[in-house]
């Protein structure tokens, strides 16, 4: 999987597709996913996906820098239910960054239809959990 730059409004964006491949073990026994804790382990590992294609993980990121990235809000969309075996493409993108946080859209399509669109805010923090600057080595991917 590899990233997509393109410029919306002026801003550049990393993005990041990623498939759902473990879909069937998390939909409800009437066949629809009811509860949406599901969709937000999705785009959790959306999110994680997308590092990867940066070249960074959650683990290299603390070990490297000390820093966590933390969500400090998440605005979610439910549009549409997702069925039994179905295959969930989320899509991932930086809509814009400061010096400590970063806005992530995704959004869950099955087929053309969109399932879920979600913001989420992404903050960088110490251990102590006090926002921190972004380093220059992530913060430039994500321009």
């Amino acid at each position: 999987m590899s990233p997509t730059t393109y410029r919306v409004k002026g801003i550049y964006c990393v993005c990041c597709d990623y498939t759902a491949k473990n879909r069937a073990r998390y939909m409800q026994h009437l066949g629809t996913t009811k509860h949406g804790r599901n969709y937000l382990k999705f785009l959790e590992r959306a999110r994680t996906e997308a590092l990867y294609t940066i070249g960074y993980s959650n683990k290299k990121i603390q070990d490297d820098f000390d820093a966590l990235i933390i969500v400090k809000a998440c605005n979610i969309e439910y549009k549409k239910s997702a069925y039994l075996e179905d295959e969930l493409k989320i899509r991932s993108f930086v809509k814009s960054i400061t010096k400590t946080s970063f806005f992530m859209n995704q959004i869950i399509t099955r087929d053309d239809d969109i399932i879920v669109d979600a913001q989420v805010h992404l903050v960088f923090v110490d251990k102590k959990g006090k926002p921190i600057k972004i380093p220059d080595k992530i913060f430039s991917k994500f321009k």
